[in-house]
């Protein structure tokens, strides 16, 4: 993964990163899929051991233009992971009492707690993508959060909380491809939305805000990784690897029992 991790200070260019896997075949994709059904299974191994040991906090964001698939890899990435300790916080528009405090407000209150992994479908960055692109607030407004957030990650890692950021890198033509299924297939077109082709609109916008939020807020404590997202199999495969090689660097053990089970015996 250390071609898809952007180390700190790293300038950013998007359009140097692939947006699919540099294999193809169906060989290669099956492997692929064998793989990290493989990598899910020991992730929620992990992942009950972490809801054991209840020492660590994970928190998972997953950041994207429209149809990179954020849904599709909680979806196929947490599986097996049993519903116990893991959460999903889906940010919308904010809400009139949120917006009635500061921005980081909504977010802090949805962090992981001890055991627990959440997964930000969208997130916090969105105050420096969608405000920037949209012009919804001054230029200074929206630079000065750069160092909020990095201070803001810094204060949750520094108390015990894993955090993994990753940009889903999906290509123009692949979106396109995308947003026709949303008008052609029928159970897809509760998805459309307005707003798909206005923001489609402002694809270059886009790639340059996130290009400067990702550079300005990849830290050693909260790294951004930029995952190639066109082909679903793939983007899968890289998000499960980077979070089981992550959940088994913070050698977890199961604690010890509260009484001597050797000594117990059930009629």
């Amino acid at each position: 993964m250390k071609e898809h991790k952007i180390k700190p200070g790293q300038t950013l260019d998007l359009s140097a990163y692939p947006t699919t896997p540099e294999k193809s075949g169906d060989e290669f994709k099956e492997e692929t899929r064998r793989m990290t059904a493989k990598l899910g299974l020991k992730l929620a191994d992990l992942q009950e051991l972490l809801y054991a040991q209840r020492k660590h906090r994970i928190l998972v964001v997953l950041q994207g233009l429209d149809t990179a698939g954020k849904d599709g890899s909680i979806r196929n990435v947490f599986s097996s992971v049993a519903p116990e300790g893991l959460r999903v916080v889906a940010f919308k528009a904010p809400t009139q009492p949120e917006l009635e405090h500061d921005y980081l407000w909504r977010v802090h209150d949805k962090v992981p707690g001890n055991g627990e992994i959440v997964i930000f479908n969208r997130s916090h960055y969105e105050e420096v993508l969608v405000v920037r692109v949209n012009g919804l607030m001054p230029e200074k407004t929206w630079r000065r959060r750069y160092r909020h957030m990095v201070e803001f990650e810094r204060m949750l890692a520094e108390e015990g909380t894993l955090i993994l950021k990753f940009f889903l890198h999906i290509s123009k033509d692949e979106q396109k491809k995308r947003l026709e299924q949303r008008l052609t297939q029928k159970n897809k077109n509760w998805k459309w939305e307005a707003a798909d082709l206005r923001d489609r609109g402002h694809w270059n916008e886009y790639w340059k805000a996130y290009e400067e939020a990702i550079e300005r807020t990849s830290t050693d404590e909260a790294p951004w990784y930029v995952i190639p997202a066109d082909k679903k199999w793939w983007r899968d495969y890289l998000i499960c690897e980077t979070l089981v090689a992550a959940l088994e660097d913070l050698k977890m053990e199961y604690p010890r029992p509260r009484v001597d089970v050797s000594s117990i015996k059930i009629d």
